[in-house]
C-alpha cells in the first residue's frame, strides 16, 4: 500500500477511534471553567435591553424570608462590584410586581433568591443558588462575577 495513502487513512481513523473510545468508556471531562449551573430547560424572561449585552436578575417571589433581603442587599453590592463594566449589564429585581404582570408561570420556573444571568434577548443562561451560609453565599456571587466579566470579554473579542 502506499505511504500517503496509508497515512492519510491513518490520520482518518486515529480521531475517530479516539472519539469512540471517549463516548463509549464515559472519559469526557466533567468539570466547566463557569461557576453557575446550567438550567435544565429552557427559560425566556421578559426582560428588555437593547443597550445592555447582559442583566443578572434576582428572583424574588412573593413568599420569600430572610434569604431574598439578603440577596437584595447582593444585588445593591453587584451593581458597585461590577465597576467598569456596569454599563454594559443591568441588574433587574425579578418581584411581585413584575409578576403580576402575567408572567407568574415564568416565575415559578426560578428558583428562590437566585440570581441569573440573562442575555439580552431574554434567555436564562446561568444560575447561581443562594446559600444560607454567607462565606458559602459571597463565593456563589464572586463566581458570579467572574463569569460575568468572562462573557464580557469574549463578547469583546468576537
Amino acid at each position: 500500500m502506499n505511504k500517503t495513502l496509508g497515512l492519510f487513512i491513518g490520520c482518518f481513523l486515529l480521531p475517530v477511534a479516539a472519539a469512540i473510545t471517549v463516548l463509549k468508556f464515559d472519559l469526557a471531562p466533567t468539570s466547566t471553567t463557569n461557576y453557575g449551573r446550567f438550567l435544565e430547560q429552557e427559560v425566556v424572561l421578559p426582560i428588555k435591553s437593547e443597550d445592555k449585552m447582559w442583566s443578572i436578575v434576582l428572583n424574588l417571589p412573593e413568599h420569600c424570608e430572610k434569604s431574598c433581603d439578603v440577596q437584595r442587599k447582593n444585588a445593591e453590592q453587584l451593581k458597585v462590584a461590577l465597576g467598569k463594566h456596569s454599563q454594559k449589564v443591568s441588574v433587574v429585581i425579578f418581584d411581585d410586581e413584575i409578576a403580576l404582570s402575567g408572567l407568574r408561570s415564568k416565575q415559578s420556573k426560578l428558583v428562590p433568591a437566585a440570581f441569573y444571568l440573562v442575555d439580552k434577548h431574554g434567555l436564562v443562561v446561568l444560575e447561581y443558588l443562594y446559600q444560607p451560609d454567607p462565606e458559602s453565599n459571597r463565593l456563589v456571587l464572586k463566581g458570579l462575577l467572574k463569569d460575568m466579566k468572562k462573557l464580557l470579554n469574549y463578547a469583546r473579542s468576537k
